[in-house]
């Protein structure tokens, strides 16, 4: 289980290595959800989201994790 945002972004990233290579030739591996293109956003709501419906974090971290 995830606890915390960190943990929840490294498996992000480990689950969508295209888009973690995109961001760092663009240089916004490391900066906030504003700086990432919209597939990045879009791909990492929908990964909160399975993780939430799974059970693997909970409702309340989902709702405050930020990429």
């Amino acid at each position: 289980m995830l606890t915390n945002q960190k943990q929840i972004r490294k498996s992000f990233w480990a689950a969508y290595p295209e888009l973690e290579e995109t961001a760092r030739k663009r240089g916004t591996l490391s900066k906030g959800q504003n700086s990432q293109n919209c597939d990045t956003r879009c791909a990492f709501v929908d990964f909160v989201d399975s993780l939430a419906k799974s059970g693997e974090i909970s409702e309340k971290l989902a709702n405050r994790v930020t990429l």
